[in-house]
């Protein structure tokens, strides 16, 4: 079984080896999803919702939202922003019954990147 939250967070970022108009800064309304797979407890959950989105924002939007994410990763990258959030969230999200399954970043509602830890 797999549970999907959504979040929203504005940022501005560049990429600086890149030849074309996402080189200067800009922002944008990044959607992120985090899906988190495992067994339901006696509960009926595999993790509470409030328990994720709690842990969501404390440690990846509290970092990202309104902020300028070259300060924090130097190539942001659709890419290389969801191997960040993948590696700040995957080792919190372990337990006997579930585990983080897949990061997706959205940067425009066309756009995006889904990451499953695969190595790189």
């Amino acid at each position: 079984m797999i549970i999907i939250k959504e979040f929203d967070f504005d940022a501005a970022h560049y990429l600086p080896a890149y030849n074309g108009k996402c080189e200067h800064l800009h922002g944008h309304t990044y959607k992120l999803v985090v899906k988190v797979e495992g067994t339901p407890d006696y509960e009926g959950m595999v993790i509470d919702f409030i328990k994720l989105k709690n842990l969501v924002k404390q440690e990846v939007l509290a970092q990202l939202d309104h902020a300028c994410i070259n300060d924090i990763i130097p190539v942001p990258s659709a890419e290389n922003i969801c191997v960040w959030i993948w590696r700040r969230l995957e080792p919190l999200l372990q337990s006997e019954r579930y585990h983080l399954y897949e990061v997706e970043v959205w940067e425009t509602r066309t756009s995006g990147c889904v990451y499953r830890g695969e190595a790189l």
